[in-house]
């Protein structure tokens, strides 16, 4: 990758992202992050994708006899999305995934954001063979993807950044897509990713929302009683 690439931001033209097997066996194995966490983190930049018309591939391996469904969160982003099943460890390996990349790269869209299990296996093969054999551009989204250990985490990522993946955060490739708080067509969207998923961040802007400016509470609930002190 050149230096100028790198210094490209993320766009909603320039990117399209990869979902690598975000199944419950490949979690199981996760050691380098929380798996709620992870989860949430995952579906957090699955919304991103949606809400900035992100062109997303979703792929899944062996399914049936050992990694099990994709993640129902994942999928109710992209509840019509196809799923590209695969033999192979790395993603790279099937002639539908390799299609599927193509297919948005040939939009000018050579900029892959990567969320994948496992970190040490499926993303950095991938990661390297896409390097190798074409000019697409990879932006690893580390705390969408874990590695069975924190050590097999850590080392793959220094592996792929040192073969030109560049790392990422999801919270910052959302935060990047949008880029300018006055593009009105996304910030409603983005708010609420933000809101839902974006931990202490999206609980002060659910404050200054509701104390400062006076909105609304997002959800209705029962009516507020009290205080009613009890007597000695």
């Amino acid at each position: 990758m050149s230096k100028r690439q790198y210094l490209e931001v993320l766009t909603p033209a320039n990117s399209q992202i990869i979902f690598i097997d975000q199944q419950p066996q490949m979690a199981f194995g996760v050691q380098s992050i929380d798996r709620q966490v992870l989860k949430n983190n995952v579906v957090g930049l699955a919304k991103a994708a949606k809400a900035f018309g992100i062109p997303a591939t979703i792929t899944t391996v062996e399914t049936a006899s050992f990694s099990g469904h994709t993640y129902p969160e994942l999928l109710a982003v992209f509840p019509e999305h196809p799923l590209l099943e695969r033999s192979s460890m790395n993603s790279w390996d099937d002639q539908n995934v390799r299609d599927a990349l193509a297919a948005n790269a040939a939009q000018g869209r050579k900029k892959i954001v990567v969320s994948g299990l496992w970190t040490e296996v499926c993303n950095t093969t991938f990661a390297l063979s896409a390097l190798h054999d074409t000019d697409y551009e990879i932006y690893m989204v580390a705390d969408a993807s874990g590695g069975t250990s924190l050590d097999a985490h850590n080392y793959a990522m220094d592996r792929m950044v040192q073969a030109g993946v560049v790392p990422v955060t999801w919270q910052q490739v959302l935060l990047e897509w949008q880029r300018d708080w006055a593009r009105r067509d996304t910030y409603d969207a983005v708010m609420d990713i933000v809101r839902e998923h974006s931990g202490a961040y999206g609980m002060g802007v659910d404050y200054a929302y509701t104390m400062v400016h006076k909105a609304p509470e997002r959800v209705q609930h029962g009516e507020t009683t009290g205080p009613n002190p009890a007597k000695a």
